[in-house]
């Protein structure tokens, strides 16, 4: 494939016409259009819907110029940092994190990353669905135990599980008895608690239903409940006599990941965040998520 037919159809397909396109970049309106005619024979589709005043994208046009965009963006990135000699870190990064991790530690990540790269331009949304990176234009995204995704690369770097908690005042229940529970949008009407003499079934009757995996742990500390939360949010709490830790969770293994997009290069931006990452977490534990937070 031409890359500057590829090019020049991007250019036309941002600027929503030859006219705006030819204007914008100061080149022949005739050249794009030849270019742009070119590009529509090597592909045997037609990218463009041509009327008398306007220009529209077709299907085809559209899903080429979506992921084209970034490619081209991408290989310019490359190319100027190969010129000059390192892959200094410019320009938008935007990242798609979870609620809990956005609350408790993506602050003071985004800081030390404007901190060590004053030219990048870091944006941070809060998101817990799986959100389409590539046509919401993310260049990286945080999940917990994402699914399998054939357009996404990653790695983890971060390991953590659930804990069922409880105030120091709530006695453990015996002869069958439910605790008061708080909790989320879990919809399980019981928890099975790893013990040393096998699991154990704990029955859920929900008191209270919250949103945030911070409120649910700020309602347990006043005595509202028990709950399922993250070992390393509540890790000091426990230390410090606050909660009671009641087991771990069966099966509860938590690994966040970084991934990107397989199809585009990983660029600079993109490498220095997960570097940040790695130096951030390096034994990726709960207990180092814990400190972390802490800190």
């Amino acid at each position: 494939m031409d890359l500057l037919a590829l090019a020049d159809f991007t250019l036309v397909a941002r600027h929503g016409g030859f006219g705006a396109a030819s204007r914008a970049a100061r080149r022949p309106k005739a050249t794009l259009s030849r270019r742009v005619g070119e590009l529509e024979a090597a592909l045997g589709l037609r990218l463009f819907e041509r009327g008398r005043r306007d220009l529209k994208l077709t299907e085809e046009g559209r899903a080429l110029f979506e992921r084209a965009g970034a490619l081209l963006t991408e290989l310019e990135e490359t190319a100027a940092a190969v010129a000059s000699g390192g892959g200094q870190v410019r320009g938008r990064l935007r990242i798609s994190a979870p609620l809990l991790f956005s609350q408790t530690a993506m602050g003071r990540l985004a800081a030390e990353f404007a901190r060590r790269h004053p030219e990048g331009r870091l944006e941070v949304t809060t998101d817990d669905r799986a959100v389409d990176m590539i046509e919401e234009g993310y260049d990286l995204a945080i999940r917990v135990n994402p699914a399998p995704d054939d357009a996404l690369v990653g790695r983890p770097f971060l390991y953590d599980r659930l804990v069922v908690v409880a105030g120091p005042d709530l006695p453990r229940p015996s002869g069958g008895a439910t605790p008061a529970v708080v909790r989320g949008a879990d919809p399980a009407r019981s928890w099975t608690l790893a013990g040393p003499n096998g699991p154990v079934t704990l029955a859920v009757d929900a008191v209270l239903r919250l949103s945030s995996l911070v409120m649910i742990r700020d309602a347990v500390r006043a005595g509202a409940g028990v709950a399922r939360l993250p070992l390393s949010l509540v890790m000091h709490d426990v230390a410090g006599g606050r909660l009671v830790n009641w087991g771990d969770v069966a099966g509860s293994e938590i690994a966040l990941w970084a991934l990107y997009p397989s199809r585009r290069l990983l660029n600079a931006r993109v490498s220095a965040f997960l570097d940040l990452l790695r130096q951030s977490f390096p034994k990726a534990t709960s207990e180092e998520l814990a400190a972390y937070l802490a800190g």
